[in-house]
């Protein structure tokens, strides 16, 4: 999308300012603890790109706020490399550079603020290779801490904890499926047929690299079969975000020209994991 139509649709630039104001009537506010998520575009032409946006939350949020982000490794090894023909996994194992939180860059599908939180001076990153988020603010280190090995979305997982401190959810124009934090609830959840994966990818552990074997729910193709109670072209956490609002539970409103929701983390997961054990356990 060009500039012009970025303009157009946002009613001219959407300055730092007016990003502050629209997130204030939102209901986001200073001392908060908020994981984003954000589609650039959607908020039209903002001078400065993901600086000005990152800017404009930390005006809101104050020196006693915290941002975190869902960062990833874009460049992991594939989840099925041990498929490949044995020299070529010999070939990755012993040459694919290890995980580093400092220098590994975000998973790209996720947009372009989390690559941007990571790098400003003073962030934190979790030390999880597939499952690594970034934070921002006095409770980053907290958040992120001795992120799990296994299961790393959920019981003392950083979004568990996000769930402890009281925070909250932002989805900055991103759509219902971008809510990192629902992994939490299909983690909690008690239903039927929870699929699990198993993967190898290379850390440094003590300064040593090492390949470890990483076991978690099914993140990418879904922790269950939603099909039964999902309809066929919809994204089941889109559906979940849907209901959440329709119950009353969260707050939307519009920033710059992007449709935006903003949650209580606690209520979210609670509902979350309400909404898959009844739909679930009821299909059978």
């Amino acid at each position: 999308m060009d500039v012009q139509e970025l303009l157009r649709r946002s009613g001219g630039p959407v300055t730092r300012d007016r990003i502050g104001d629209d997130l204030t009537a939102l209901g986001l506010g200073p001392g908060d603890t908020v994981m984003f998520h954000t589609r650039l575009s959607a908020i039209g032409y903002v001078p400065g790109g993901p600086q000005t946006v990152i800017d404009a939350l930390l005006d809101v949020v104050g020196p006693t706020g915290t941002l975190m982000v869902s960062c990833g490794w874009n460049d992991a090894p594939p989840y099925d490399f041990t498929t490949w023909p044995g020299d070529w996994q010999d070939a990755l194992r012993a040459h694919h550079p290890a995980y580093d939180p400092e220098l590994s860059e975000a998973e790209h599908t996720n947009g372009r603020l989390p690559e941007a939180l990571r790098r400003r001076p003073g962030a934190v990153r979790s030390r999880h290779p597939d499952a690594s988020l970034a934070a921002l603010g006095p409770s980053a280190a907290a958040l992120l801490a001795d992120h799990p090995w296994d299961d790393p979305h959920g019981p003392g997982s950083p979004l568990a904890r996000l769930v402890a401190l009281g925070g909250r959810v932002l989805l900055l124009g991103a759509p219902g499926e971008t809510m990192t934090l629902l992994h939490l609830a299909e983690s909690l959840a008690r239903a039927p047929g929870k699929r699990f994966v198993t993967y190898e990818q290379p850390v440094r552990v003590d300064g040593v690299r090492e390949w470890r074997t990483f076991h978690d729910i099914d993140s990418t193709d879904g922790a269950f079969d939603y099909s039964r109670v999902v309809p066929e072209g919809q994204d089941p956490f889109a559906v979940i975000v849907r209901a959440m609002l329709d119950a009353g539970i969260g707050r939307t409103g519009t920033v710059g020209a992007a449709d935006s929701r903003l949650f209580d983390a606690g209520p979210a997961v609670d509902f979350g994991v309400r909404w898959i054990e009844e739909q679930l356990n009821a299909a059978g």
